[in-house]
């Protein structure tokens, strides 16, 4: 059915205008001052955005969704977390594939890949992860760009299970840099974490509150400059994910101003929360335990002006749902301690509206770099053709946002899995009302009405 959106606020990076939109199969086909809805087919449906935004879909380019992880399975499938997505104005996810090291590249990719299709009601595409490298395993990885999968992922963290030695690191980034793909990071020192982490559990600093310490500021931001360094040898692309500090920031500036290709993504989860939240009594804590950490709440400053003039790229979630009572427990003391405690905040269903209740609403950021960082700027990073704007060509995902709707989190109505939130009672200013993937209406009235296996996989092209 052909889609009519009038009388609009058009948001993008760039423009702010009202206009119509016209929308027939699956993408943008007129966008003009005023449409006659009697000059479309009959069965055009219309919908009056008046005093509302109209925002291109926005994309989430650091989910995890199928994670084998501390000994456990993250909690959402691809039912529950596209349904979330939508319902938060997400039209698109990147998901993360984690492969063991014993795994072969290929089968975890189609592995992950089984799991989306035919079930995703958003559209999704995948980071293929490295663990190792060898011939096999540089030889699927070029099967795996040419299918269409253009970025990779290393861990330089989580030693002896999913983290990269100095070898694989170099030779990742070799083949990124001759594929034209980006390598996607986790920056933190692997062996100062290990032993911090050591020290910690023996002198008896066993709760959450102690996840921190173990991963402190100079741990991520030594990870950030040995991943610029090789980079800068290489000349691969780089992308450092869920950036936390002031310190790892700094860190990516001075290398983009030598000429390295850095880009820098922050998860919503930093902007808001800080290690305070992690630091709750009765065991509370560990419902706020990811990596890196929550930090001390002086960097929010840094991440919020980053933000604004760009040295941050884009604004992800990294998404990793585990429940509260079953998961997070397993790292309850005595018995355990913080280490076996599933990294992970739940997210994808809120990053859009905090972003814009903290951040535009406050005037840290504007409309542009709102969009520009959750939208347009991860379809340009990773090669998402036809994504992240409102144009003619492009595909017709599109948000329509109440800007001044008042509501209130809550795990008593969220759409993900867990059974918890990290943000439960926190009011949000702002929702996303009527939500299309290419032309279909998958959310109306801020309610889920679209099917399973409406998402299909982006094939995307090599952007670097």
């Amino acid at each position: 059915m052909a889609l009519l959106i009038t009388n609009g606020r058009i948001v993008t990076a760039r423009d702010d205008y009202t206009a119509d939109i016209y929308c027939a199969g699956e993408t943008i086909t007129r966008i003009e001052a005023l449409i006659d809805p009697a000059s479309l087919p009959a069965e055009t449906h219309v919908i009056d955005a008046a005093g509302r935004f109209v925002f291109p879909g926005f994309i989430d380019p650091h989910v995890h969704v199928y994670l084998p992880f501390m000994g456990t399975y993250a909690k959402d499938d691809w039912a529950s977390v596209s349904r979330a997505a939508l319902v938060g104005g997400t039209t698109t996810l990147i998901e993360m594939i984690c492969p063991g090291k014993a795994d072969q590249p290929l089968e975890a990719y189609e592995l992950w890949q089984s799991k989306a299709e035919g079930v995703a009601a958003c559209d999704y595409a995948f980071h293929m992860g490295v663990t190792r490298w060898d011939d096999e395993a540089q030889r699927q990885l070029r099967e795996i760009v040419d299918r269409g999968t253009t970025s990779f992922k290393v861990f330089l963290a989580y030693k002896d299970a999913l983290g990269v030695d100095d070898r694989e690191l170099y030779h990742t980034l070799k083949l990124a840099s001759e594929l034209g793909v980006i390598v996607t990071a986790h920056c933190e020192n692997e062996t100062l974490v290990a032993e911090l982490q050591r020290e910690l559990v023996a002198a008896g600093k066993t709760g959450p509150e102690w996840h921190e310490p173990s991963r402190p500021p100079q741990v991520e931001a030594e990870g950030v400059n040995h991943l610029m360094s090789f980079a800068e040898l290489t000349g691969a692309a780089v992308y450092a994910v869920h950036t936390s500090c002031e310190p790892a920031i700094r860190a990516a500036e001075r290398a983009r101003q030598r000429g390295v290709r850095v880009y820098v993504e922050a998860v919503i989860p930093h902007f808001v929360l800080d290690k305070t939240y992690a630091e709750q009594a009765g065991f509370e804590g560990a419902k706020y335990v990811m990596s890196p950490p929550l930090r001390d709440a002086s960097h929010q400053a840094c991440l919020w002006d980053a933000l604004r003039n760009g040295s941050i790229n884009t604004v992800g979630t990294d998404h990793a749902p585990f429940d509260f009572q079953t998961q997070k427990t397993m790292g309850r003391p005595p018995g355990s301690d913080f280490t076996a405690i599933p990294n992970g905040i739940p997210s994808v269903e809120n990053r859009v509206d905090l972003l814009y209740t903290h951040g535009v609403r406050t005037g840290r950021i504007d409309l542009h770099r709102f969009v520009d960082a959750a939208s347009t700027q991860p379809a340009r990073i990773f090669g998402l053709s036809g994504k992240g704007t409102i144009a003619v060509g492009a595909d017709a995902d599109l948000v329509i946002y109440n800007g001044e709707h008042r509501g209130t989190i809550s795990a008593a109505t969220h759409q993900m899995a867990t059974d918890y939130s990290a943000f439960e009672g926190w009011e949000i200013a702002g929702r996303a009302e009527t939500v299309t993937v290419r032309g279909r209406v998958m959310v109306r009235d801020g309610v889920f009405c679209g099917e399973p296996g409406r998402g299909r996989a982006v094939s995307r092209h090599a952007a670097h």
